[in-house]
C-alpha cells in the first residue's frame, strides 16, 4: 500500500471543488481547515456523497453546511457531557451510600459479594491504580497520612470514572437488596436494565471524552429496552434507524436524568 501525499489547504479546497462540493468563502474556509483538519470534516460529508467510491457530492452540498454540522455536534457533546456528569455523579452516591450502609466503608474489597471473584481483582487493581495517580488533594494528603491503609469507598470512588463504577456495579452479586436497590432509585426495575444503560453511557462518554463525532455514528454499545418503565419512556416506540444511533442512548440518559432531577433543563438544551 502507497501512502497518500499530503495536501496544502489550498489542494483540499481544490479536491472538494473537483469533486463537486460548493464553497460559497474560500477565505473562510481556508481559515477553518487550518483548525479543523480536513479528515476530521469527512464525517460530516460522508452522507453528502452520492458516489462514496470516487467521493463524488450531491448537488447543492455546501461546505458551510458540513460546518454547521460540525459546531451543532460540538455543541451536542457538551450538553450530553452534563448530562453524563448528573449520571456519574448520582450512580457513584448510591453506590457508596447503600453499600457502605450495609457493609462498610470497605465493601469494594470485599470478594463475597461479586458475581466474579476475578473479575473483581482486575477492578480492583484499576481502581486502586486510578486513586494512586489521581492528582486530588484529598487522595494526594489520604496516601500521604495513610500509606498502608485502605481508603472507604467514599473516598476512593471518587477518582472512579463512570465506566469503572459501571464495571464494578454489574460485578456484584444480583441477589443482593442494594443492586435492585440502586436501580430502582435510577429509574429501573431490573439491575440487568442499568447495567446495560451504563455500558452504553459510559461508551458515549469516551466518544464525547476524546471529542470524537457523535453526528450520524452507528453505536456499538446500546441500551436494552426497559420492561414496564417506571416513567415515561418512549411515546412512538423505536425505528431500526433511531436504535442504531446515538438517539436511543441519548433517551435513555434524558430518562435516568428526569429520574434524578426531574426539574433539570437537559432535555430543552438538546432540543435547542
Amino acid at each position: 500500500m502507497t501512502n497518500k501525499e499530503s495536501r496544502t489547504i489550498e489542494e483540499q479546497i481544490a479536491l472538494l471543488k473537483t469533486r463537486g462540493m460548493l464553497i460559497r468563502n474560500e477565505q473562510e474556509a481556508s481559515a477553518l481547515l487550518k483548525h479543523i483538519s480536513y479528515y476530521r470534516l469527512k464525517g460530516y460529508w460522508w452522507d453528502m456523497q452520492s458516489d462514496k467510491i470516487n467521493h463524488i457530492f450531491n448537488p447543492n452540498s455546501y461546505f458551510e453546511n458540513v460546518i454547521e454540522r460540525y459546531n451543532f455536534d460540538r455543541e451536542l457533546r457538551l450538553v450530553l457531557f452534563d448530562a453524563i456528569e448528573i449520571i456519574e455523579i448520582a450512580l457513584r452516591t448510591k453506590m457508596v451510600y447503600h453499600l457502605s450502609q450495609k457493609y462498610g466503608g470497605l465493601w469494594y474489597l470485599n470478594p463475597t459479594i461479586v458475581e466474579n471473584k476475578e473479575m473483581h481483582a482486575r477492578q480492583l487493581e484499576e481502581l486502586k491504580m486510578e486513586f494512586a495517580r489521581s492528582g486530588e488533594i484529598f487522595a494526594k494528603e489520604f496516601r500521604i497520612k495513610h500509606p498502608d491503609e485502605n481508603p472507604d469507598a467514599w473516598i476512593i470512588l471518587e477518582v472512579a470514572t463512570l465506566g469503572t463504577l459501571s464495571k464494578i456495579y454489574k460485578n456484584i452479586k444480583h441477589q443482593l437488596p442494594q443492586k435492585a436497590i440502586i436501580a430502582n432509585e435510577m429509574g429501573l426495575n431490573l439491575h440487568s436494565e442499568l447495567s446495560s444503560w451504563l455500558e452504553s453511557i459510559s461508551y458515549l462518554r469516551n466518544i464525547i471524552a476524546h471529542h470524537s463525532r457523535i453526528w450520524s455514528r452507528n453505536m456499538v454499545k446500546r441500551p436494552v429496552a426497559p420492561l414496564n418503565p417506571r416513567s415515561q419512556w418512549l411515546q412512538n416506540g423505536i425505528t431500526e434507524a433511531q436504535e442504531k444511533k446515538p438517539f436511543y442512548v441519548i433517551t435513555a440518559m434524558l430518562y435516568i436524568c428526569n429520574e434524578i432531577y426531574p426539574d433539570q433543563k437537559i432535555k430543552n438544551k438538546i432540543l435547542t
